[in-house]
């Protein structure tokens, strides 16, 4: 990819008809350039406050290589925020860690090209639903995300799968199906969580 200098709308467009590549590992960085154009690359500028966009959540993506069996676990990062979530909305720690994984691969500065932001890819109407003022801030965002997760299990009676089909595609589509919807990118998701949930379970 080369740098471009093009508008949000532009980008959105080209997101929307299929031309910007889904590998959910790729990732493109936003900056205003010396002339005060936004530009977007896969280059990090070295001078300039730039934001780092990611194209789909790190484990949504069907064709990814990674081996989700074997890819090292985040084991220490944001314990004490995880467990004060996990005994507050009285959810399994490991769920929360397999999220995040799933989610940020535990980046606080992830940020989608649908706009969710931060550890748990809260979008703005969510985060301002679970209490969260600043997504980027890494104990709100793990908070109202472990919030917001604890409400799609209850919607969903405990149901740990369509609860995560529900965090990655909205809690009413998979309502409406009562199943996982048909789509890759949510079957991979759902798949991938419950690997990591096992694995971080056996930790």
């Amino acid at each position: 990819m080369k740098s471009l200098a093009i508008s949000t709308l532009l980008l959105t467009s080209a997101t929307v008809a299929g031309t910007t590549a889904k590998n959910s590992q790729e990732q493109v960085f936003r900056y205003t350039n010396a002339n005060g154009v936004v530009v977007f690359s896969d280059k990090k500028p070295k001078d300039r406050p730039y934001e780092r966009l990611l194209f789909d959540c790190y484990a949504c993506n069907p064709d990814s290589k990674i081996n989700w069996q074997r890819t090292p676990l985040f084991t220490a990062k944001y314990q004490t925020e995880i467990s004060k979530a996990a005994a507050r909305y009285q959810l399994d720690p490991a769920l929360i860690r397999a999220v995040i994984h799933a989610e940020s691969a535990f980046n606080s500065g992830a940020l989608s090209r649908s706009g969710a932001v931060g550890l748990m890819q809260l979008m703005p109407e969510t985060a301002k639903e679970v209490g969260v003022a600043n997504r980027y801030n890494a104990r709100e965002n793990i908070n109202g995300g472990s919030r917001y997760l604890a409400q799609l299990l209850e919607r969903f009676n405990g149901d740990i799968a369509l609860a995560c089909a529900a965090y990655n595609a909205g809690p009413t589509l998979v309502e409406q199906l009562g199943a996982i919807p048909n789509y890759p990118e949510t079957k991979s998701y759902v798949e991938r969580v419950q690997i990591l949930l096992q694995r971080y379970r056996q930790l």
